[in-house]
Order: C-alpha cells, then sequence, then structure tokens
C-alpha cells in the first residue's frame, strides 16, 4: 500500500501482532557490526513515604543502665536511586546502648525490607534509618553506617549518629 502524500512511508518490516504495538516488538537480531537500540524500560519507584516504620518492634530491656552496646549488621540492604531507578546494595551497621528498649531483629528484618523499592538518596537513606531506629526504641545513643557498593566507579559511605556528637 502506498503512502498518502505527505504520510511517512510504512515501515514494512516492523512485525504487526495482534494487540501489540509494533514498536514495541524487538526486531531480528541486528546484522554483525550493527548497534540495536534498547527498548524502554519502565521501572516501578517507589515514595520514600512508603516505608514501614510502623513493623519495627521492641522489647524489655532486663539489664537497663549495663553498659552492653548491640551492634547489628547486614549486607543486604536494598534500594534505588531515586532518578534512575537502579538499584543501590549497600552494607548496613547499626551500634546502639539500649536504655529500657532493644530492637526486635525480626521487624527490622522487614522494615529495612521495605526499602526494597523506594528511590531515595543514599545519605538520606542513611538519616531516615537512625530517625525511625531512634523513635521506636529511644536508645542512649545509636550510630549508623550505610557502606554502598561501587556504582559507576563511585564509592559512598554515610555515617550519622544520635544525638549528634557535638562539634
Amino acid at each position: 500500500m502506498r503512502p498518502k502524500p505527505g504520510e511517512a512511508p510504512r515501515d514494512t518490516t516492523a512485525r504487526d501482532t495482534a494487540g501489540v504495538d509494533a514498536d514495541r516488538v524487538p526486531a531480528d537480531p541486528p546484522a554483525a557490526g550493527m548497534i540495536s537500540r534498547p527498548l524502554p524500560v519502565s521501572l516501578d519507584v517507589r515514595s520514600p513515604a512508603t516505608v514501614r516504620a510502623e513493623v519495627l518492634e521492641t522489647f524489655p530491656y532486663e539489664y537497663a543502665g549495663s553498659p552492653a552496646v548491640v551492634d547489628i549488621e547486614t549486607d543486604e540492604f536494598t534500594a534505588v536511586c531515586p532518578w534512575s531507578g537502579l538499584p543501590d546494595f549497600g552494607r548496613l551497621v547499626i551500634r546502639y546502648l539500649p536504655k529500657e528498649r532493644v530492637l526486635e531483629l525480626r521487624s527490622l528484618k522487614y522494615y529495612l525490607l521495605s526499602y526494597r523499592s523506594v528511590g531515595i538518596f543514599q545519605e538520606h537513606a542513611a538519616n531516615r534509618i537512625l530517625d525511625d531506629l531512634v523513635r521506636a526504641c529511644a536508645p542512649a545513643w545509636m550510630e549508623l553506617e550505610l557502606d554502598y557498593r561501587i556504582r559507576g566507579g563511585v564509592h559512598t559511605v554515610v555515617r550519622t549518629r544520635w544525638p549528634a556528637s557535638p562539634s
């Protein structure tokens, strides 16, 4: 079929599939040396408002006043870049001195899992986690380190503390 005057010719090499946009169906592999354009990818990036701080649970600390420091570490923290939607993987270390409440670890795992598809800057993630944990267990002090894996040749480590150290 010939195009009408002023109309672009139809690409007869594109596949027409019932119910499928022909522009989104991948063409045959390019010939040797040719570069193909990738199809657009839609990533589901959620808002930081979807982080589930309400899942954090604590239990009474039977040794209140003891100088026992609690260290919690995981290398399975993930969130996503709010601009690109690409994943950020990190090692999270939480260190705190309990007063009257101790963080329950199962609930902490569920809390951290709620960051999985959240678009949040690395520096903001560390501060948000610290704020939520302090609110949950009211420690004497808490330190948090979020050591992100290298992405694009850049390595980021965010350290934060509550209460803030005197300058």
